[in-house]
């Protein structure tokens, strides 16, 4: 498979995950894609925590359970039914998790490309990331990106310091299949932007831009 095919075949799984848990020469080949990133500073600020303990997958999933139900209720009574039929996480059934990380002291003081803009740091964990993904696309496994927590529960729960900053919990197991199109696509949540409104040249164009609901 060659990256555009990964890139295309690539989903946020939820309902999709076979209940297996990975091997470990597939998570090493898929935790080497994420390490293998390009990084400001050349600094690797990421950490990766595998958790595969059933209790640990437990706790984490009755509190993204709550933080779910928290959101729907915020939500207008028309936005909430297209929500409710929508899986937000597989961390059960996909049998292991990886807990992504980003340590803003790696490196020490003076970082060569974060003098001026900060949040380079972060988005060198974005870029090990989405390696992996790609990876474990490649390699016929499934990636769900879970965001419906609290920050301060996750830190507790996987015992990341408090400089550390915490980015993603990842769902990583074998798939039944890969759907063919995005779950907030096939839901009615949000369809995806053409290319030709994404792409401007010269300028960032001006006018009214549509906002969402």
């Amino acid at each position: 498979m060659d990256v555009f095919e990964a890139i295309l075949r690539r989903r946020d799984v939820r309902n999709e995950f076979a209940g297996e848990v990975i091997d470990d020469d597939r998570l090493l080949r898929i935790l080497s894609a994420a390490h293998s990133a390009p990084s400001v500073g050349n600094t690797q600020p990421w950490d990766f925590v595998v958790v595969q303990d059933p209790g640990t997958l437990a706790r984490f999933a009755g509190h993204v359970g709550d933080c779910r139900e928290d959101f729907a209720r915020s939500l207008p009574a028309d936005r909430k039914d297209t929500f409710n039929p929508i899986s937000i996480e597989g961390i059960e059934s996909s049998r292991t998790g990886v807990v992504v990380t980003y340590d803003p002291t790696r490196g020490g003081t003076h970082i060569l490309g974060r003098h001026t803009i900060d949040e380079t740091g972060h988005l060198s964990v974005a870029l090990a990331i989405q390696n992996l993904w790609l990876a474990a696309t490649a390699e016929g496994i499934g990636v769900g990106w879970v965001s419906f927590y609290r920050e301060p529960f996750l830190r507790e729960l996987v015992g990341v310091p408090e400089h550390v900053h915490v980015v993603a919990w990842l769902c990583v197991g074998p798939v039944t299949q890969l759907q063919t199109a995005p779950d907030l696509e096939r839901f009615g949540w949000r369809q995806r932007r053409p290319l030709s409104d994404a792409v401007h040249r010269e300028c960032y164009p001006n006018g009214d831009v549509t906002s969402d609901r």
